[in-house]
């Protein structure tokens, strides 16, 4: 997250100069908070999976309800 805030103070200021700034600063900004965003759901969905695997090749006998 510091990385990512990081990056969003330099797109902001090191964004070039001339009309389309805020263009450039909000695409940037944008850009890294959507890649980050996503990079944590699915960190987070491999932390915590909705859907238990289940193993088909076990054999009835060494199933444990």
């Amino acid at each position: 997250m510091v990385v990512v805030a990081g990056m969003c103070v330099a797109a902001w200021i090191f964004s070039p100069k001339g009309e389309n700034q805020v263009l450039w600063r909000s695409s940037l900004i944008l850009a890294f908070v959507s890649c980050y965003l996503m990079w944590a759901i699915t960190f987070l969905a491999q932390l915590h999976p909705l859907i238990e695997p289940r193993r088909s090749d076990l054999r009835k006998e060494y199933i444990h309800h």
